[in-house]
């Protein structure tokens, strides 16, 4: 073969493997741009700018607390009780008490019955017969609630047909029945009647108080267990 020859040869194979690199590369840049995914929404979002979303991997520390059936409920503020006031005498506990407020049904008839059967009575003898109310509601022979105490057949005089006579509300003797009932039920005075759990009247004697161990005598009561 001529010098000539071999010169036009390999000049030929030269550019036969150019060709060959160049289309490679061709054939790279065309399968790049047909496997890439699609640019999302998101991306497209970062790349205008806009705040990249932050996604949390690892463990949530404080768990989500469970929903109850309570917590579906408005919410309802309670007013802290009034606290008890401080005095040195019933008396004078009496008078601080404040009886600007609304009774329950529980408590109208523990007040109602204090009211009726004892607003002659000194304080002392109100709070005693209030004690009686709240024993017998605690004790298993008797109803477990004050009203079921009260409108227990043939237990108090003053109640007729099962129901209590009205209450003059706007008169002093009431106020301090109101009063006399929040002492007692709030456990803020101690009385003489301590854990008695029946009483009658000085001028009456009935059978049953020979059987019953004498608690103590206030003014017209006289107050057993």
């Amino acid at each position: 073969m001529s010098r000539k020859t071999h010169k036009i040869t390999a000049a030929v194979l030269s550019a036969a493997t150019l060709f060959a690199l160049a289309s490679s590369e061709m054939s790279g840049a065309f399968a790049q741009e047909e496997t890439a995914a699609p640019i999302s929404d998101t991306a497209q979002e970062v790349a205008a700018g806009a705040p990249a979303p932050v996604f949390v991997s690892n463990e949530i520390i404080q768990p989500i607390p469970e929903v109850v059936e309570e917590d579906l409920v408005e919410a309802v503020v309670v007013q802290e009780p009034a606290p008890t006031p401080s005095a040195g005498s019933l008396n004078e506990l009496v008078r601080k008490t404040s009886t600007d407020f609304s009774l329950s049904e529980q408590m109208q008839c523990l007040a109602g019955t204090v009211y009726f059967e004892a607003r002659g009575e000194p304080l002392a003898g109100q709070l005693a017969v209030a004690k009686v109310v709240m024993n017998r509601s605690d004790d298993r022979r008797f109803p477990n609630s004050y009203c079921g105490v009260v409108y227990q057949r043939s237990q108090f005089s003053f109640v007729k047909g099962g129901r209590m006579p009205r209450i003059n509300t706007g008169s002093a003797a009431w106020k301090r029945a109101k009063a006399i009932a929040r002492i007692a039920h709030e456990g803020q005075w101690d009385s003489a009647a301590d854990d008695s759990l029946y009483f009658h009247a000085k001028y009456v004697r009935p059978s049953w108080s020979r059987k019953k161990s004498k608690r103590a005598t206030i003014n017209t009561h006289i107050f057993y267990r």
